[in-house]
């Protein structure tokens, strides 16, 4: 059962959904996307078959959506509440735990960014939005991430396609778009490779 608990940040509460493992040996903390909310099939979809294997799941809402707020507020306010939150996250499982961190679009962009804030092993990003409405490449934030990273990206993704770099793998859904829509078995089960990958241990068991 999924637990929820409110935690305070510096732009308001931030509401944490937890779906731990019995004995963690790693924790993964999802961001939402910026018109969407932690209910998305690809996040509930590793937050039901993570843990089984050994990886607490931990998505976090943002304190704009807790307040009830649908527009998002300007980045530095996403950043700073998405560094608290995950602080909270941690204790859940203690900073020894390995943690990975990531979101789908806009929740991904706020993981890549913070990366060196919240010290995580790995980044996920699923559905990456590269690319702005205006045209402007987003590339500098991929690039400045340090860590392996997993990027699941439709090859009819409207904001574009990530490049991929011995740190950065780019894994491509054939036919998908940016909502990623009906994939979620290809990406939990290449999730749960990279996770076991980047923390060292095996979580097959969470696709039974």
């Amino acid at each position: 059962m999924t637990e929820e608990l409110l935690v305070d940040t510096p732009q308001g509460p931030a509401r944490l959904h937890i779906d731990a493992a019995q004995d963690p040996g790693g924790l993964l903390v999802l961001g939402h996307s910026a018109g969407g909310s932690i209910t998305a099939p690809d996040l509930r979809a590793l937050a039901t078959v993570a843990p089984p294997g050994g990886v607490t799941v931990i998505r976090i809402e943002q304190p704009y959506l807790v307040a009830g707020r649908r527009s998002p507020v300007p980045a530095p306010q996403l950043d700073e509440a998405w560094v608290a939150a995950v602080a909270a996250a941690r204790e859940r499982t203690g900073s020894d735990v390995p943690l990975v961190v990531g979101g789908r679009s806009s929740g991904a962009r706020v993981a890549a960014r913070t990366i060196q804030l919240t010290r995580a092993v790995a980044l996920l990003a699923l559905a990456f939005p590269l690319v702005n409405p205006r045209g402007v490449s987003r590339q500098p934030e991929l690039d400045a991430v340090g860590v392996p990273v997993l990027i699941l990206q439709g090859d009819r993704d409207q904001f574009g396609m990530p490049a991929a770099t011995t740190l950065r793998r780019v894994h491509v859904l054939a036919g998908a778009d940016h909502s990623l829509r009906g994939r979620q078995s290809e990406i939990v089960t290449a999730t749960l490779a990279f996770l076991a990958e980047v923390l060292g241990r095996d979580t097959a068991s969470s696709s039974s």
